[in-house]
């Protein structure tokens, strides 16, 4: 049975209700909202509009045909081994209101998906073919099974010499985004974006792409965005670091009718083939979907029966309802007067319990879900040690496969006991990770707050982190795979403190926790310190600051303030730590610092570029095997992101254009590390070393410096002064 916004308001009131700390006269209210949801089940229908969006396809979900297949969380559009001749289309079962015909309103609707086309015939791409499509058709569609080559699954084959006089007719209709690979006779180019409105030829609405592109150039994303208002298609294609976009007028009410499928087709010939990959993808309409024909119709028999049915059902649960409040009440109550708050306890009643965060609270449509404890514990055969992929400072990681959603995941288990910190992290990573979604980011899948363990469920990113291919003695990082890394990084960034819905400051950005996929694509993960700030906010305080010594903005540190700036400093020594191939912080060695003083990557970089000698500063190990003006500008970023005044740092935006085009003028930085003067308690404290997150607070250790050196002084928080004030002075 399904319920609406209302229902799931009022159910949600009486849950709280039975779990809350109430009193026996608060009982009047709580049959009240229980009787409201139980009428509004049984009388109010559900009107949404379509909307999804998965990182791995469930099979029940999707309608595959002719050689498409739905296979291991991916799209395959020419099923899992291509063999000759073949053509497939695969399309979501529900269907998408495109206008209505009631009150005319047409609906605005967003598509994004992430995809691969690999070539058949090795690395060469003269024979790569023929493309493949996102499409809308009539719900549900007719498409022609002759329909292969530059046909791409959906133009009659034996229409196409006519391409110019003959369209597409009734269930048959199609309006799509091409994405083509091979020229045919009547496209403009081998490789271009174009509109097929009932047709193959993309001629009116079309970008041309470099030969180079889409053909082995390893995932890429695109969206598609319809207007209402302006009946304009927009299409914007991310290919590595180049954005390619085209647009175009379409008057999507005028070809196609109210309901119809959206999805992907392909198709490819004897001689010109290509592997079509649909990674994720996610679709949102704005128009509710009006008497859904993906549901079969119910007689008026039927109806009442059901009715009936529906209405002995709900009574049963209000009368359990009733019941399991009254116990719940009782329960607590008695926990109440006989336990007193215990902190260490993975359920309290204080304000960061797991008891104030609900599932739903999380669960964002076909995203991130809760996942039974006995799913995680097969999928690692019980947590098995061979099976440990690494272990930190909060809990361990271990390798699984989840047979239910046939992928391999990373299982990452608190410690038991998981202190209240632990439970923060916790928090903070299923409620802020499970809202986002961009390629550059490690995608969380599920999680589990079951038998006194915390466990979070994330894609399996093989290649493993940046910190342990940084200083590998086995294998070396070459300067691409490097720079690559940094402009991967550089768009994450961006997206969380500027394209999301709310600036997300990380708060522990460093190698450990960027990954590396099969082609060396950045994923940056652990959510666990990250805050959500609105956007053009100011900084905001915090009772205390974790992060990583070496990769913590110093006046973060001192003030207690996190913020975006604190995200760009650590963004700027991790730029340097990928150049240079050296950590920010290390004891003292032989031909480093002087008189046993400990290295600092941060000054001895500014030091390397005051003296004109940045490329000098590379890593040794690259061997000169680097693009001098790509290091150059890494560095010099780097060290903008690091200025020790925030206010002085660049935006996200600033250095990820910096890093990517070469016509962007770079601000002229200072020949020597600006000196930042701090005005700090009294204090001694110790050096750490290592990779290893902590949180600073009244007895934490942190780096000490003194006020006459080009780094930044801090000291003890146990003073009752105010918090200390910075200023940086360029010598």
């Amino acid at each position: 049975m399904e319920v609406d916004e209302h229902t799931q308001v009022a159910s949600m009131a009486t849950l709280n209700l039975a779990s809350s700390s109430t009193s026996a006269h608060q009982l009047p209210l709580l049959l009240v909202v229980v009787f409201y949801f139980f009428v509004l089940s049984t009388h109010v229908p559900r009107a949404t509009s379509l909307s999804f969006s998965y990182d791995a396809f469930n099979p029940d979900d999707f309608r595959p045909e002719d050689d498409a297949r739905v296979t291991a969380g991916r799209i395959e559009l020419l099923g899992d081994e291509f063999a000759g001749r073949a053509r497939g289309r695969v399309w979501h079962k529900q269907p998408a209101q495109l206008w209505d015909s009631t009150t005319g309103e047409v609906a605005s609707f967003t598509a994004s998906f992430n995809f691969s086309i690999q070539s058949v015939f090795g690395k060469s791409t003269a024979y790569a073919g023929h493309g493949m499509t996102f499409f809308l058709a009539p719900y549900t569609p007719d498409l022609p099974q002759e329909s292969y080559d530059g046909c791409l699954g959906l133009f009659d084959e034996s229409q196409a010499p006519n391409y110019t006089t003959v369209n597409a007719s009734g269930d048959a209709r199609f309006v799509a985004v091409e994405f083509d690979i091979h020229r045919d006779v009547w496209d403009p180019s081998s490789r271009h974006i174009g509109f097929d409105v009932n047709s193959v030829d993309s001629r009116g609405d079309y970008t041309i792409l470099p030969d180079d592109s889409l053909v082995d150039a390893g995932e890429m994303s695109a969206t598609v965005v319809y207007d209402n208002g302006t009946r304009r298609l927009d299409v914007a294609l991310v290919v590595g670091s180049a954005t390619y976009s085209t647009a175009g007028t379409v008057d999507l009410q005028s070809f196609l009718p109210e309901q119809v499928a959206v999805g992907f087709s392909a198709a490819t010939g004897d001689e010109y083939a290509g592997n079509h990959t649909v990674l994720s993808f996610s679709f949102h309409s704005t128009l509710p979907i009006k008497n859904s024909r993906s549901l079969p119709a119910i007689s008026s028999t039927k109806k009442t029966t059901l009715q009936l049915s529906a209405g002995v059902a709900a009574a049963a649960v209000l009368v359990l309802l009733l019941v399991a409040a009254v116990a719940v009440l009782l329960v607590r109550r008695s926990n109440r007067s006989k336990q007193p708050y215990d902190e260490e306890k993975l359920t309290t009643d204080g304000e960061d319990s797991l008891d104030a965060v609900n599932d739903e609270d999380f669960e964002c449509g076909t995203g991130p879900r809760p996942i039974p404890y006995a799913q995680l514990a097969a999928a690692t055969r019980d947590f098995a040690e061979e099976g440990k992929l690494g272990q930190g400072g909060s809990g361990s990681v271990y390798w699984g496969h989840l047979k239910e959603q046939g992928r391999d995941v990373a299982i990452k288990v608190f410690f038991r006991g998981a202190s209240m910190a632990g439970r923060k992290e916790y928090r903070s990573e299923v409620t802020v990770i499970s809202r986002l979604r961009h390629r550059n980011l490690v995608q969380l899948i599920g999680w589990c707050h079951g038998r006194r363990r915390l466990l979070l469920v994330y894609e399996l990113v093989r290649n493993g982190s940046l910190d342990g291919h940084l200083y590998s003695k086995e294998v070396t990082l070459t300067w691409p795979m490097r720079y690559q890394i940094v402009l991967g990084l550089s768009s994450a960034v961006l997206y969380l403190h500027q394209e999301w819905d709310q600036c997300v400051v990380h708060g522990d950005i460093k190698p450990s926790n960027i990954m590396l996929d099969e082609s060396f694509n950045a994923k940056l993960g652990d959510f666990g310190l990250a805050r959500l700030i609105d956007h053009g906010m100011s900084l905001q305080t915090m009772t205390s600051v974790a992060g990583t010594p070496g990769y913590l903005d110093p006046e973060c540190v001192i003030t207690g303030k996190a913020s975006p700036e604190s995200d760009m400093y650590s963004f700027g020594v991790v730029l340097l730590e990928i150049a240079c191939g050296r950590r920010p912080m290390a004891p003292p060695s032989a031909g480093e610092g002087k008189d046993g003083q400990v290295f600092r990557l941060v000054e001895w970089a500014w030091d390397m570029h005051g003296r004109g000698e940045a490329l000098d500063a590379a890593d040794e190990r690259l061997g000169g095997a680097f693009d001098r003006w790509e290091m150059e500008r890494v560095v010099a970023v780097g060290l903008w992101c690091v200025h020790p005044d925030p206010k002085m740092r660049p935006g996200i935006r600033q250095a990820a254009e910096a890093l990517r085009s070469r016509k962007f003028r770079m601000p002229l930085l200072p020949p020597k590390m600006p000196v930042a003067v701090y005005l700090q308690p009294f204090g001694a404290s110790t050096m750490q070393f290592g990779d290893t997150t902590t949180s600073v607070g009244s007895s934490a250790t942190i780096p000490h410096t003194s006020t006459t050196s080009h780094a930044t002084a801090t000291g003890s928080s146990n003073s009752s002064s105010p918090p200390a004030l910075s200023r940086s002075l360029n010598t």
